[in-house]
């Protein structure tokens, strides 16, 4: 059994990892949040010590090291922005660190990150759960057992519907999420970079507060996506449907299957790194790049090979005057 502390105790992907901590029969020692609504640890570890103040939570660390506590472990489910830095502070506390996405917001942090792996001997694992999925495994061997001179047409288009909170949060300050596509998008692009290679041109079209559009080059694929939160951007039939969420993936015009079997991919993920076989930082740095570029980009425009969703009509930012 194993030795788990968790940061980020409230947010909406905690549970998957306080149920995958469980579920591979190891133990949380102690959680933190600048939140208090964390009612969920009671159907999980109701005994850990859970902490409001990151000072009290790193005395508490201390304290359990000094009494010869072993912290195996350290999970990260905090802001964007904040992962560079409790990634850091795992290390240094002799943990090894499981953090979700993005690992970090820029590509060079993922330097400075590989040498404190090797100045205190512990590792960093990245959640790319993606790699994992039935339908994206099968795609990957799909594309790997083609003619290697083939390229292949691709589309994607994902849109998970937010309310006006999410302008008010962390996730609605580019500062802090690293936008759209990073904070939506980073998973699709990891995935797409795992199958079809390395990135050969990146072009944006569209770059909004409620969605981004773009192309994107690799050595064995054309990619046209799109990515949004904005309701009005689903598909007529999703939204008499009732759905608030849309995702589609299609090879050569034929869709892939892709809307079961996440609900276990947490769970996958952590008994990988357990047997030692996680993702480590060198694989994070393709999505990194790709989306620190899109967010640094100039948008074109509607030129060229443009996702059709991008012709959607755009939006007001709720803040802002009409």
């Amino acid at each position: 059994m194993k030795n788990f502390t968790l940061i980020g105790a409230s947010g909406y992907i905690a549970p998957r990892h306080l149920r995958a901590i469980k579920e591979t029969n190891n133990n949380l020692l102690a959680a933190y949040d600048p939140f208090d609504s964390v009612g969920v640890m009671d159907s999980f570890f109701p005994k850990a010590d859970f902490f409001t103040e990151f000072e009290r939570f790193d005395r508490h660390i201390d304290k359990l090291k000094r009494n010869g506590e072993v912290l195996d472990y350290l999970s990260i489910c905090s802001p964007n922005y904040l992962h560079d830095s409790h990634i850091r502070f795992g290390l240094k506390n002799g943990a090894d660190v499981i953090c979700e996405k993005p690992l970090v917001l820029n590509p060079w942090n993922l330097e400075g990150l590989m040498q404190l792996e090797d100045e205190t001997g512990h590792r960093v694992y990245n959640i790319l759960q993606l790699r994992l999925h039935e339908s994206i495994i099968a795609l990957k061997k799909k594309v790997d057992n083609a003619p290697k001179d083939k390229i292949f047409d691709f589309d994607l288009t994902y849109i998970t519907s937010r309310g006006k909170w999410y302008y008010t949060s962390w996730k609605g300050d580019e500062r802090k999420s690293g936008g759209i596509a990073t904070n939506i998008g980073v998973h699709f692009f990891d995935m797409l970079s795992w199958i079809f290679g390395d990135v050969r041109e990146n072009i944006v079209h569209l770059h909004e507060h409620d969605r981004a559009a773009g192309y994107l080059e690799f050595d064995r694929a054309k990619v046209r996506w799109f990515l949004s939160i904005n309701h009005d951007t689903l598909p007529e039939s999703a939204k008499n449907a009732g759905k608030t969420t849309y995702r589609s993936m299609t090879l050569e015009g034929g869709e892939i299957e892709f809307s079961e079997g996440f609900q276990d991919l947490h769970n996958m993920s952590y008994k990988a790194i357990l047997a030692g076989n996680g993702f480590r930082i060198s694989e994070a740095l393709n999505a990194i790049k790709i989306v620190h570029e899109i967010r640094n980009a100039n948008p074109i425009g509607l030129k060229g090979a443009y996702h059709p969703f991008a012709k959607k009509a755009l939006s007001t930012h709720p803040f802002h005057r009409k």
